[in-house]
């Protein structure tokens, strides 16, 4: 393991962290809020990040693994050094509840332990929000945008922290991928912004609920999120840009190169919008009675159906209350996820799409045993190493679900409660049912609870692998290197 060169690496992470604060920092000055929750963490990062920079690496080489620990422990480190503002600022009872929040921002679930959202000051709520900008296309991306990480051995670091069954480059160069991701990303939310704007939302608002958008993560500035608003544009500009979101963000590139055929050609996209279109009819002709007019139902049930299949989390009304079908249509919603490659959490599309095809498959090969059976996606067939790793993921993303769902029993909150809370952390959701609901939070929970709601999320938004092998084994100098 190349131990110096992740300690190097996490140095430079945390100078860009540094760097991230500043932006809250100046909001703050602008609204004569005071800048020291953001200074102290800026000074901080600043001084482990040049003390770690001081490292010289012997070789710029990263196997798989290195890949695997960087982003893990990237992931928690910036979580940490992240929680100080919301602490330092008394933001926060406890720092486990600072944590917590910063966690749910970096992973963009949006899941809150706050109560009441609209007393915090403008900074912290910017950075709040911000964290989720960041995390939502990713953190190593976002560090590979803007400076040169390894010596071509990047692509480890990527498939460790992009999400989905298959990463890989747009162009040659690693880092110019990691730069048309992130420009495609900045454009977007730019003009989602320009477009609430244009509805009369606020500057500070438009931003806020843009940064929660893009990266699908849901924080908001006002306590009844995007419902406060109560504006059909609003939720019809949010609804849509979300849905965007959870598209894989290479189709944008294909469009922008004029590969139209292999857009159209996404048998993931064409399940994607199918799955919604689907759940949205179906769920508003549900509600109907709820809002006296099917017009109506629809507009609730597109922008609810939007806001949970891309795990971004927001609300313009308390599912909570709607009746069986509609809610357990929205937690099924909850395990899909978005596309594979976008800002979404969940299982991906892109899975379920392979698992439904390795199924059939598999019937097909009882009725025909001497058969030769081929897994197929966009006419092309699935090597065995992926269906067999996507078949390991549901198992482990299975069994974590359960075992998370076992302790958080230990609580002795209702079982859908437990269950829906930690379905939402490790689909990086935000909201559940009941207790968690959209109208709801999670400060109920024990401060024990809380850091396995945290692990939950970091699990979810690193496709799990990152943070359960982070264990001694992985730094063992005669584990496997590559």
């Amino acid at each position: 393991m190349n131990r110096r060169m992740i300690a190097y690496i996490l140095g430079r992470i945390l100078l860009v962290e540094a760097a991230l604060l500043a932006l809250p920092m100046l909001v703050a000055i602008l609204y004569k809020e005071s800048a020291e929750p953001f200074l102290i963490p800026m000074l901080a990062l600043v001084l482990c990040g040049v003390l770690l920079g001081r490292i010289t690496p012997r070789t710029r080489t990263l196997y798989a693994r290195d890949g695997l620990a960087i982003v893990a422990l990237a992931w928690i480190v910036m979580s940490f050094f992240g929680a100080m503002p919301f602490y330092i600022s008394h933001s926060m009872p406890t720092f486990v509840d600072c944590f917590f929040e910063t966690v749910s921002g970096f992973t963009t679930t949006g899941a809150s332990i706050l109560t009441e959202i609209e007393h915090l000051s403008q900074g912290i709520l910017f950075w709040r929000s911000f964290t989720h900008w960041v995390g939502g296309m990713g953190v190593l991306v976002f560090v590979m945008a803007i400076l040169p990480m390894s010596d071509g051995h990047g692509m480890h670091l990527l498939r460790a922290e992009v999400p989905g069954p298959v990463v890989g480059k747009l162009v040659s160069r690693l880092g110019d991928t990691a730069k048309i991701l992130y420009s495609i990303y900045l454009v977007m939310t730019v003009v989602e912004i320009i477009l609430l704007l244009l509805g009369g939302m606020p500057l500070f608002d438009a931003c806020i609920h843009a940064f929660g958008t893009a990266g699908t993560g849901g924080f908001s500035s006002r306590n009844l999120s995007v419902g406060a608003y109560n504006s059909p544009y609003f939720d019809i500009v949010i609804g849509i840009f979300m849905l965007l979101f959870g598209v894989n963000f290479n189709l944008y590139y294909f469009l922008l190169i004029g590969k139209v055929r292999d857009v159209l050609r996404s048998e993931e996209l064409r399940a994607y919008f199918l799955i919604v279109a689907a759940s949205t009819v179906t769920i508003a002709w549900n509600i109907t009675h709820l809002f006296g007019s099917f017009a109506t139902a629809m507009r609730y049930s597109f922008f609810q159906v939007s806001s949970i299949i891309t795990t971004t989390g927001y609300a313009t009304a308390d599912f909570n209350l709607w009746p069986s079908y509609s809610k357990v249509v929205l937690v099924l919603l909850m395990f899909v996820g978005a596309c594979a490659g976008s800002t979404g959490g969940g299982i991906k599309v892109a899975r379920l799409v392979i698992l439904a095809k390795m199924s059939i498959s598999d019937m097909r090969q009882m009725l025909h045993p001497s058969a030769v059976a081929t897994v197929r996606v966009e006419g092309r067939p699935l090597n065995v190493k992926l269906l067999r790793s996507t078949h390991m993921f549901l198992v482990v993303y299975l069994l974590l679900m359960a075992g998370s769902t076992l302790l958080l029993s230990l609580d002795g909150f209702d079982l859908v409660t437990t269950f829906t809370a930690v379905v939402s952390c490790m689909n990086n959701i935000g909201p559940g049912l009941e207790l968690v609901g959209p109208m709801g939070n999670f400060s109920a929970f024990s401060p024990a609870a809380k850091l396995l709601l945290s692990f939950d999320m970091l699990a979810g938004r690193l496709e799990l692998f990152p943070m359960l092998l982070l264990g001694p084994s992985l730094w063992r100098r005669h584990s496997f290197r590559r």
